[in-house]
């Protein structure tokens, strides 16, 4: 059985993080003034939420992500190239680097923190080394 993955994220500000993952290269599905869908990949989607419609969902209180962190979300990428160019645009874009690239030969990966400082890893790893 195949299951798609949600993954729901309390943001600050929906049109500047849609600006903000547009130009990593993601694309939406559905939107409205509290919510975007954000399709990572055929069976993956980030719910971006403001965090009023956010906290609609949880009775706790929502993660302070400049001292704590609720989670680490990986995004993989075809090669190293793609991996270094993600986290360019993603620093160019006013996230920031959560951590010193980590190269291992098979795989290779770097880090950030998106807008509302949620953390990402991207990563390559070589396809022969996966099987």
């Amino acid at each position: 059985m195949s299951h798609k993955l949600f993954v729901s994220l309390p943001i600050k500000n929906l049109d500047r993080t849609m600006a903000f993952f547009t130009a990593l290269g993601f694309t939406f599905k559905f939107t409205d003034e509290k919510a975007a869908c954000m399709l990572i990949g055929e069976h993956a989607y980030a719910m971006l939420l403001v965090e009023p419609f956010f906290r609609t969902f949880t009775k706790k209180e929502l993660c302070d992500t400049a001292t704590h962190v609720e989670g680490a979300f990986g995004l993989s990428c075809e090669s190293r190239a793609e991996v270094d160019a993600m986290v360019a645009k993603a620093v160019a874009g006013g996230g920031k680097e959560a951590g010193p690239p980590q190269d291992h030969g098979f795989m290779y990966g770097r880090s950030f923190e998106d807008l509302d400082g949620h953390h990402w890893e991207v990563l390559w790893m070589d396809p022969k080394a996966a099987q």
